[in-house]
């Protein structure tokens, strides 16, 4: 049985993180309804590259749900949604704060026709304090809550993050944790809540060991020194002879000395402590003498923690993921699928059809005459 089915979702988000969030709740069984401005929509639909009518990027952020075109300025408008308001379990939104109440679209205007709704409001720096109404993205976040100085590249300056890592671990996944955590408390007290879901904030949990290094030992984090950010041979990328890479992460003493005698590293450096900057050093020039394939083959079957960077194609064909059904599901758009994109969700709690659309814009907007 999927849990959330049953539960309706209003998704007046765009972009990636509250539509990432109710994809998580549509595979789980929630009817999540998109309510978007006529003409362009989200403004997602418009990226390239295309799938269907709309972007590739949209397609796999809103696959299973339906679309429903109003403009929200319009007082008509907004009355024809007022039905399904009031039988929403879920109220999704990412405007700055204050804008859904100026609509008369706020929390406090839709507890009172709707007690139950859970009102999620995703923003980049919270409903309250300085920030509030500072525009910003990701890589903003990620600046200010001290994230983005631990990793630097070769001449120190600090490396684009490869992930949206606000938007994603800041903003979907403690959205859908709390809507989660409200829907539990709603059954026990039959009202809903308002929660603020602030990027910037939700960022510090990824930080606990600079957090916990600093306050408690004075030891705070330098660019690309620490343990997991490059400061030691054993948490480091090395280039190989093919001018691919290796991830190495023997971390324990039991994985590196795996590991060190895998690349038969010469005696003197297996004591990283002593100099850990020859010893990195010296573990660079043995992966460079041999190509990541023959890396690979030695590595296997071995405990080290060690493996190929893939690229992105690769990791698609990987026999493992594969054998998960981590690619089992499809999106399709006018004859054409694609793998979908895959979520944190268990396949017990998900639909049993592996195939779905996304919605057209304004699609659904029958639905307000019921």
């Amino acid at each position: 049985m999927q849990p959330l089915k049953g539960l309706k979702v209003l998704d007046f988000s765009t972009l990636l993180p509250g539509p990432l969030a109710t994809l998580i709740l549509a595979e789980a069984g929630a009817e999540v309804i998109k309510i978007e401005r006529p003409g362009r929509g989200d403004e997602m639909r418009s990226y390239v590259p295309k799938f269907g009518a709309d972007s590739v990027n949209f397609a796999m952020l809103n696959r299973g749900k339906k679309s429903i075109a109003i403009d929200l300025k319009d007082a008509a408008a907004r009355e024809a949604l007022m039905p399904l308001l009031r039988e929403a379990d879920v109220v999704m939104e990412q405007f700055r704060p204050g804008v859904m109440d100026r609509l008369g679209l706020g929390y406090d205007a839709l507890a009172k026709i709707n007690p139950r709704i859970i009102y999620c409001a995703i923003t980049g720096y919270g409903q309250t304090g300085p920030r509030a109404q500072t525009a910003a993205h990701d890589i903003n976040y990620v600046a200010e809550s001290g994230m983005l100085s631990l990793a630097a590249g070769e001449d120190g300056a600090p490396i684009v993050p490869p992930a949206l890592i606000a938007d994603i671990g800041g903003g979907t996944y403690p959205a859908v944790i709390n809507i989660l955590l409200a829907l539990r408390a709603r059954d026990a007290t039959g009202k809903g809540c308002k929660l603020d879901i602030a990027m910037g904030d939700n960022l510090f949990t990824f930080l606990y060991w600079a957090m916990g290094n600093g306050l408690a030992a004075g030891e705070w984090p330098t660019p690309g020194g620490d343990l997991v950010t490059g400061g030691s041979p054993r948490f480091y990328i090395y280039r190989t002879k093919d001018d691919r890479f290796i991830a190495a992460a023997p971390l324990e003493q039991k994985f590196w000395e795996n590991f060190c005698e895998a690349i038969a590293l010469d005696v003197q450096y297996r004591d990283d402590a002593k100099d850990v900057k020859a010893t990195k050093r010296a573990v660079a020039d043995r992966l460079r003498q041999k190509s990541a394939a023959e890396w690979q083959a030695i590595f296997a079957g071995k405990d080290l923690c060690c493996c190929v960077v893939a690229t992105m194609q690769e990791a698609l064909e990987d026999p493992h993921f594969k054998a998960r059904g981590v690619f089992s599901r499809t999106l399709t758009a006018n004859g054409r699928s694609i793998i979908a994109l895959p979520v944190p969700v268990v396949d017990a709690f998900r639909a049993g059809g592996a195939s779905a659309q996304y919605p057209s814009l304004g699609g659904d907007n029958a639905m307000l005459k019921t």
